[in-house]
């Protein structure tokens, strides 16, 4: 999953030079049902790789986290069905899709279907932190 978050990713400088910044959307995601009731800033953390706490909880000061439309505290807990919004100060890389000649296990094929056998650890397709490798930089290539 994503390895940085929010307006950690500039330096402090930046952050109180340029005020206001345009914020973009990080990660939109509704709760699983079933999910117990979870501080916000620890549900974030199982969420996205390789980020402290510390992060998310400035994330959170910095106005950068909603759920349900609404601003959050970092002892909001989460709830199944809640909309959780992120937003980062990084305007996001491109989402060009760029054709990679990578291997496909092709299971069945006709004009209208395909279907193959992903790899475990292939990622589906373009995200944050995923812009190459994916079965739709795979499949762009196939099917030109």
């Amino acid at each position: 999953m994503n390895t940085a978050i929010l307006n950690t990713d500039l330096e402090d400088d930046e952050l109180q030079d340029e005020q206001p910044k345009e914020k973009f959307i990080f990660f939109d995601f509704i709760i699983e049902k079933g999910q117990e009731p979870l501080r916000i800033d620890k549900y974030l953390m199982t969420k996205i790789a390789n980020v402290t706490r510390n992060k998310v909880q400035q994330a959170i000061d910095d106005e950068c986290v909603f759920v349900n439309d609404k601003l959050v505290k970092q002892n909001y807990k989460i709830k199944p069905n809640d909309h959780v919004v992120a937003y980062t100060f990084r305007e996001p890389e491109s989402t060009e899709i760029i054709p990679e000649n990578i291997p496909l296990d092709i299971v069945y094929e006709d004009e209208d279907v395909l279907v193959l056998n992903k790899p475990f650890n292939m990622v589906v397709h373009l995200g944050h932190g995923n812009y190459s490798g994916t079965v739709v930089n795979a499949l762009a290539y196939y099917l030109q």
